[in-house]
């Protein structure tokens, strides 16, 4: 009997190499995205993810945006290889396993779909929604933001509306707004991967895989939930025309040393 699972995706800096935010900075002429995005991180005024939604609503520079502007950025941002081959394998099965891949994201709707049109259909697609105003073009009202536990709660209707049980969700991540989502999927036992060596989210994966491609995202899978080992792995990839040209595995211990107060000098052993 095929196993059916659920494989949720990040899509900045996870599918792509480029932050939405700063794709967009750069075309409206601004400089100064990343100290708004740090100011508003520190007075916690928004959930971790949502920065950009907040700028696109209340900031007076970024409020001359429209759905173009949006669809222009989706098109500028550079994705990760092979997100066509990720799909089509997981769209296929792999020996009795099946998954149905979606990408969750706290990027504007528009831009996801236009950097993945013709790659992911816009109905797998679950990103940050506004409603435009019909006569001045301008962002009026947003309706959905999948951002900190925004992401949860989009999971969680998706394994519903699939039928999939916890344990058998897979969510790939690269950065803090996907720490509740992680978290979550961890305490159902399902397979958390991060995409980037971030601290917070390297410490909370259960596997880190760094890469530019996003095929990548397969080995863990293919260890963790098919059971394959790493020869069955490159025979897999061998048989798409693909060779695994490096494979490191490392092994990260994330330490802080210092003296205490009390601590008098170093003095060696007799």
């Amino acid at each position: 009997m095929t196993r059916h699972y659920l494989l949720v995706s990040d899509f900045d800096q996870t599918l792509s190499f480029n932050d939405s935010g700063h794709v967009l900075s750069e075309s409206l002429g601004l400089v100064d995205f990343a100290e708004k995005v740090a100011g508003l991180s520190r007075l916690n005024l928004v959930q971790s993810g949502a920065e950009l939604t907040y700028l696109l609503r209340h900031d007076p520079e970024f409020r001359r945006v429209r759905r173009d502007d949006l669809v222009d950025v989706g098109r500028r941002i550079r994705c990760k290889r092979n997100i066509d081959m990720l799909v089509e394998c997981l769209a296929h099965g792999i020996d009795g396993y099946q998954f149905d891949f979606y990408v969750v994201s706290a990027a504007p709707q528009e831009v996801v779909n236009a950097a993945l049109e013709g790659i992911v259909p816009p109905e797998r697609i679950i990103a940050t929604c506004f409603e435009f105003d019909p006569d001045t073009g301008e962002i009026a009202s947003v309706v959905r933001v999948p951002a900190g536990y925004g992401k949860v709660t989009a999971v969680d209707e998706l394994r519903m509306q699939l039928g999939v049980p916890r344990e058998r969700v897979v969510y790939v991540g690269d950065g803090s707004s996907d720490i509740h989502v992680m978290l979550h999927v961890n305490r159902g036992d399902g397979l958390t991967i991060a995409a980037s060596e971030t601290r917070l989210i390297a410490q909370i994966a259960r596997r880190t895989v760094i890469s530019d491609d996003a095929l990548s995202v397969l080995v863990p899978v293919l260890e963790e939930v098919v059971g394959y080992d790493p020869g069955r792995i490159r025979t897999l990839f061998e048989d798409r025309g693909l060779l695994i040209q490096e494979w490191d595995r490392v092994r990260t211990d994330w330490l802080t040393i210092r003296r205490g107060a009390a601590t008098g000098p170093y003095e060696p052993a007799a």
